[in-house]
């Protein structure tokens, strides 16, 4: 093992079906209970718990601090995976991973190893970012102000996606002393923290992407985190994240389908066949989604192998190799949302052509993966995506690797 191995280790993957066996047993039980959940919006609770127990959490820690040493594709394969069993449970730890990936980004340190120690314990964070309310884009209505040897957070956030499950909530806010943007890492569990399970989207309904409201919650001074330190590859990581669950909508979509028309007796007068698993009209619907699906995941996992280069030139001394990294890591996981998007939207909707009326009974819950894939794929808004890679193409110009959403000028 070189020194440098031995000041910061890295993680640059590990056997993954020896990793992906931990959980699938996991996997499995949530798969079992997808259907329920969506019909009584009960948020997942138990199965996150389950995944915290197992270190699921952890499995981009390196392995020599406990974790799983996963590179980002296998991570990304691991969410396709749990996405197909349930394509919420991916997505409320969106927040938690892209925390956990600043953390390998950060330097090495008493600090990082403490956070790595917790996230190897099972302590997982959600997310709480987007102001409530009549913001301009830029503002900051959030705020940290110091305390004593501590801080205290106020303010409001929706969009607080994965947080009602966390220990630790990663806050986007405002320093009140200086002004600087910060990530306050504050602890879930503490009296001035009130959270509300108010998403009513009518996709990827279980999230827990409601309301976080903060009244002097307490901040350790060492979890207030310069934003300009952020890792820079964040836009793609939380694309990727996306990306992953819809491929994995799109392989529930085509193992339900599949498995209507196995069970599937009534036939139609002018059909093709005696059954309808024979006929070939109906396989031609089902053909056409698995390649659909295919594509997206194929897709999915190309997207995800700049971002771990990104990474690991995160710690190669060449900022040059890091810049070009980073922009092949933003460049591709936006070409990836353009297709991946229109792919499963597609795949979830062709479903029902190979079924009949009977199939969109709400019993059947078939239509949860278009609304989930529908919601998934809402999220930063692929028109933009699709112009900013046609502006590199023609003209290289770079992507923007942070934004915002707020008030126009004439809303303010």
């Amino acid at each position: 093992m070189t020194e440098h191995q031995v000041i910061n280790p890295l993680s640059t993957g590990t056997d993954y079906e020896a990793l992906a066996a931990r959980f699938r047993p996991i996997v499995q039980r949530i798969a079992a209970g997808a259907v329920e959940r969506e019909q009584s919006r009960n948020l997942p609770y138990e199965p996150i718990q389950w995944l915290k127990d197992a270190g699921f959490g952890a499995v981009r820690v390196p392995v020599e601090y406990g974790g799983g040493g996963a590179s980002l594709p296998q991570l990304f394969e691991l969410l396709i995976e749990l996405a197909e069993a349930d394509s919420n449970v991916p997505q409320a730890l969106r927040g938690h991973f892209a925390f956990a990936e600043d953390r390998l980004n950060s330097p090495p340190g008493p600090g990082r190893d403490l956070w790595f120690k917790r996230f190897v314990d099972g302590d997982i964070a959600g997310n709480a970012w987007t102001e409530i309310g009549s913001v301009a884009i830029g503002d900051v209505i959030t705020k940290v102000s110091p305390h004593g040897d501590q801080w205290r957070l106020n303010g409001e956030k929706f969009y607080s996606t994965g947080s009602l499950f966390s220990d630790w909530i990663d806050v986007y806010a405002q320093r009140s002393d200086t002004g600087g943007d910060v990530i306050a890492a504050v602890r879930t569990r503490q009296p001035g923290i009130v959270q509300s399970d108010d998403w009513d989207g009518f996709g990827q309904r279980t999230t827990g992407s409601g309301t976080s409201r903060f009244i002097d919650a307490d901040v350790e001074a060492e979890n207030i985190i310069d934003f300009a330190t952020r890792f820079k590859y964040q836009t793609a990581f939380y694309q990727l994240v996306l990306l992953a669950t819809l491929a994995g909508i799109g392989r529930a979509a085509l193992r339900d389908v599949a498995h209507q028309v196995r069970e599937r007796k009534r036939i139609y007068s002018h059909g093709n066949a005696q059954h309808v698993s024979q006929d070939s009209q109906v396989q031609q619907v089902v053909g056409e989604i698995a390649a659909l699906v295919y594509a997206a995941e194929a897709s999915a996992l190309r997207a995800a192998q700049p971002a771990q280069r990104a990474y690991l030139a995160r710690f190669s001394g060449d900022d040059a190799l890091e810049q070009e990294a980073n922009v092949a890591a933003e460049i591709e996981s936006a070409k990836a949302q353009v297709v991946v998007s229109e792919l499963i939207q597609r795949a979830t909707t062709e479903l029902f052509n190979a079924l009949g009326a009977s199939d969109t009974r709400v019993g059947k819950s078939l239509d949860r993966h278009w609304r989930n894939a529908r919601t998934v794929s809402s999220h930063n808004p692929v028109i933009y995506k699709a112009r900013i890679v046609g502006d590199w193409v023609i003209n290289g110009t770079e992507p923007p690797f942070v934004w915002q959403i707020g008030n126009g000028p004439q809303h303010k």
